[in-house]
């Protein structure tokens, strides 16, 4: 597969990465976009045979750290801007599933960043736990370890526990 047409393929999964780290859909819309315009500046970067999903996916994770760098120390400096509507799924009188995700997705956004990062991307995206380790530099035990106290505290929020 070549670089155009795997970006192309990994869209959906960026986006749904992107809302799991940013929480707020304009958000990752931007983070999204520039993801995809630094991947596209870095192309010769990525080395075929190895997975574009993960470099795309670190290039995602270092621009959102960048991002929230940045809102802090705006932060400090100005006034906190208006609270922001709350992100949710429009739901449907008489929809489980929809009334479900809305709960679920509630959730997600209450974890600590850290456990929120490795759920989204083993539990979502389906990443195996060494390619989580590799994508956020992590050790595999630390992995281990936020997915668990990641689905402990999930179960516990959507009362399954």
């Amino acid at each position: 597969m070549d670089f155009d047409s795997g970006l192309t393929e990994c869209l959906p999964r960026l986006r749904r990465f992107a809302h799991a780290l940013s929480r707020d859909a304009s958000d990752a819309d931007d983070l999204t976009q520039s993801t995809i315009e630094r991947a596209l500046i870095a192309r010769r970067q990525w080395q075929p045979g190895t997975r574009l999903d993960s470099w795309l996916y670190r290039i995602m994770r270092n621009l959102w750290i960048d991002t929230a760098r940045s809102r802090t120390r705006k932060a400090r400096l100005e006034a906190p801007p208006e609270a922001g509507s709350n992100v949710g799924v429009d739901a449907r009188p008489g929809m489980e599933a929809s009334i479900d995700l809305a709960r679920v997705m509630a959730a997600m956004d209450r974890l600590p960043d850290e456990q929120r990062e490795v759920v989204a991307l083993i539990l979502v995206e389906g990443f195996g736990y060494r390619e989580t380790a590799e994508t956020l530099g992590l050790p595999i035990g630390t992995v281990s370890s936020r997915l668990v106290r990641g689905r402990m505290a999930l179960l516990e929020m959507v009362g399954e526990r």
